[in-house]
């Protein structure tokens, strides 16, 4: 993203991309390679766009950095000379500090097409599979992988609920609702004591539980930034291995940029540093970088990270934007909340009619800081037009009389758009 925007922006530079692989994975594809396609390599992120753009590639990985010379040093010996750096060197798999997680037949994700074809192999051969984390990442492999013949699959959750980080807990049990009917056997406040075997995964030992027979186990408890080029240069990393930046993706370094997984975030709301590895948050950063390369002359700052998400279980999207109300209190919001729901087509008798519902946080001065839903296909725009409202400070008012499009195939109601009903509800509550 950084380098098509770049060479969008100023197409008398040269770009040129340095990356490890010579086929890049589509990240957010990566759960849906074992019942969806049936081939990683269906998973592949088209380079056509940097291709027409004249864009240059370099299959070769950065080992040094040094900002005084601006010079990249790879490990295949060549030295590449910059005006302008950005980093984006993404993140890795966290790991679990516990016995057993090396053992034969443990895997984490990773973003390599190599290592997926491989992992994909073992899926398949495998009969009996544990996946430690309840997050998006574990819960889209889990719900991939039980559309596979012949799978008993376990998601271990240590929190109360799988997703509860990114909903609100009516959320949260309505996409385990889903799991459940898709025969996925799910233990929530439940920790991982150990991964039990020899040389080769047997089980997986959990508090409450007992053991969990496994032939395969899939560790999905989060990433770490990959950010040691940007360290061993003298570059400014937090505490927590994010690259520091400003609201231009600016590093300490001159000349030098970071976006992505690697790169440090800020809430929103808060100006927390907080953890948001994104696909969506990282191309907003790498345009934004980009688009500061040669100046400010365009006012497109980073005004700090705003979440925007969404998954599917078994058919059902879910999603959401900015706080959820458990959030929003953690974080000493006092909130009004406005929830409504109902069928997404109108008339509901139409063919493929889902229910759908809205969930509105605001302050209680009325301004929008977050809302949540699920429904069907229509969950992951709606999001989106949230989040554009968040950003842009909309106020309970401001939606109640807000202006709209709908169509009997493609809406609810005007009468009953779920967005318009939950701000009505909302309202007059303040």
């Amino acid at each position: 993203m950084a380098a098509v925007t770049a060479k969008r922006l100023y197409g008398d530079k040269s770009v040129t991309v340095v990356r490890t692989d010579p086929e890049a994975v589509v990240p957010c594809g990566i759960p849906y390679i074992f019942g969806t396609l049936d081939s990683a390599r269906k998973n592949i992120m088209p380079d056509k766009a940097m291709e027409n753009l004249g864009v240059a590639r370099v299959i070769d990985e950065a080992v040094e950095l040094d900002v005084e010379k601006k010079v990249v040093r790879l490990k295949g010996g060549e030295a590449i000379e910059y005006d302008k750096l950005m980093i984006a060197t993404g993140s890795g798999p966290a790991r679990l500090p516990i016995e057993g997680f090396d053992l034969e037949g443990v895997w984490v994700v990773r973003k390599s097409l190599a290592h997926l074809e491989k992992m994909r192999e073992a899926v398949m051969a495998a009969k009996k599979i544990v996946i430690i984390g309840g997050g998006f990442i574990g819960v889209e492999f889990a719900d991939d992988i039980s559309l596979l013949e012949g799978k008993e699959v376990h998601v271990v959750e240590m929190l109360p609920h799988c997703l509860a980080l990114a909903f609100d807990d009516e959320f949260c049990e309505a996409g385990e609702a889903k799991m459940k009917e898709a025969g996925i056997h799910i233990h929530t406040n439940a920790k991982v004591k150990r991964i039990v075997g020899e040389n080769r995964v047997r089980g997986v030992e959990v508090e409450g539980v007992g053991t969990i027979d496994a032939d395969m186990v899939i560790v999905s408890v989060g990433a770490r930034s990959n950010s040691a080029l940007a360290k061993n240069a003298g570059i400014e990393v937090n505490r927590w291995g994010g690259i520091v930046v400003d609201r231009y993706m600016r590093t300490s370094a001159a000349d030098v940029f970071a976006a992505g997984d690697c790169a440090e975030k800020r809430c929103f709301f808060s100006g927390k540093v907080i953890p948001a590895l994104l696909a969506s948050v990282a191309c907003a950063e790498a345009r934004i970088g980009a688009g500061a390369f040669y100046g400010l002359c365009r006012v497109n700052e980073n005004r700090g990270t705003l979440t925007t998400f969404t998954t599917k279980v078994r058919g059902l999207a879910l999603g959401g934007s900015g706080l959820t109300e458990r959030r929003a209190k953690q974080e000493g919001f006092r909130t009004v909340v406005g929830v409504a729901q109902n069928v997404d087509k109108h008339p509901g008798t139409l063919p493929g009619t889902c229910p759908l519902k809205v969930k509105l946080i605001f302050s209680e001065k009325g301004v929008l800081i977050g809302g949540q839903v699920f429904g069907g296909g229509s969950v992951g725009e709606l999001c989106n037009a949230i989040s554009v409202a968040i950003q842009n400070g909309m106020t309970v008012d401001r939606l109640f009389s807000m202006q709209i499009g709908t169509h009997p195939f493609f809406t609810a109601s005007p009468i009953a758009y779920q967005f318009v009903s939950a701000a009505i509800d909302a309202a007059k509550k303040l």
